[in-house]
């Protein structure tokens, strides 16, 4: 199978995607982008290395979507800040993704119809 040669652009999109996304894996990250899971993997596991970051384990741990998306009701107020405080982080790493997912569009519509003064 012939190697294809990515842009850096892509690659550092491509792992800026799998950072933000919560609970997101290699392999569904990697179907989205039409590329190989150990591709990613590599790409991810550099950037990381290059900031000095430690690699995780698992993402296991990772706050998953709550289904109402309201953190429970609790007695005491630091906790309930506390969840509040986990609710933020998680829209605000949802918002980072849908942008990174808007513009990586916007470069692939921008490609595929030629144009490049939108």
């Amino acid at each position: 199978m012939a190697m294809k040669d990515y842009s850096d652009e892509f690659k550092a999109d491509a792992v800026a995607l799998y950072e933000s996304t919560p609970g997101a894996t290699y392999k569904s990250i990697a179907a989205d982008l039409g590329i190989n899971r150990a591709t990613i993997r590599e790409w991810v596991l550099r950037d990381r290395e290059r900031r000095g970051v430690a690699p995780t384990a698992s993402r296991a741990g990772e706050a998953a979507p709550a289904g109402t998306g309201q953190p429970a009701p609790t007695a005491d107020p630091d906790e309930r800040i506390r969840q509040l405080e986990a609710r933020v982080a998680e829209l605000e790493a949802s918002e980072r993704k849908l942008a990174t997912e808007r513009d990586i569009l916007r470069k692939a519509a921008k490609y595929f119809a030629g144009e490049t003064n939108w």
